[in-house]
């Protein structure tokens, strides 16, 4: 009798693992997928990229700032930054002013159409992740912070290149 109970055990807990394999996988596409709705929102709503969205956000939260500034704090490369402000000095959100107490020094300013353009967003989805998660108790962020880098490394992301910003495209926008 305990033979025709382990293949029923463990057709159960196969059962149970594939279950919960699914449950996981559903939960990923749901981030990605309110990545993605997020990132399209912005685009037409003011016509940015998550990160570029992010960069004129840092440069409005400081009186100058440079890229250097920007690119410590999304931890991306200066060559990146570069080109994000480049958009965004097309677009006329931002200015580059030479610094007036160091001449090497190039300072990245917001415009007032930037600023125009920061109040005319939609709620950026990290401000709400971040609001939803700095009220949870510390076990609790540390714990999701614990089980969020395990996935990383079980999809071998753990040396991708990434920004705080959510965002399912490139930090490098074609546009």
């Amino acid at each position: 009798m305990a033979r025709h109970m382990l293949p029923c055990a463990l057709a159960s807990a196969n059962k149970t693992l594939m279950n919960r394999v699914d449950t996981s996988l559903i939960a990923l596409r749901r981030i990605l997928r309110a990545t993605e709705l997020f990132g399209r929102e912005l685009a037409q709503s003011v016509n940015l990229t998550a990160a570029q969205f992010r960069v004129l956000q840092i440069v409005a939260d400081r009186e100058h700032c440079t890229a250097t500034v920007i690119s410590q704090q999304m931890r991306i490369t200066q060559a990146t930054v570069t080109s994000v402000v480049d958009k965004l000095v097309r677009k006329e959100l931002v200015v580059r002013e030479r610094s007036q107490t160091d001449r090497r020094q190039t300072n990245i300013l917001i415009t007032e159409k930037g600023r125009q353009t920061i109040a005319e967003a939609p709620d950026p989805l990290q401000q709400k992740f971040v609001r939803k998660f700095s009220a949870l108790p510390d076990w609790e962020q540390a714990g999701l912070i614990a089980a969020l880098e395990r996935v990383a490394a079980m999809l071998d992301a753990e040396e991708i290149d990434a920004a705080p910003v959510l965002d399912t495209g490139e930090i490098r926008d074609p546009h």
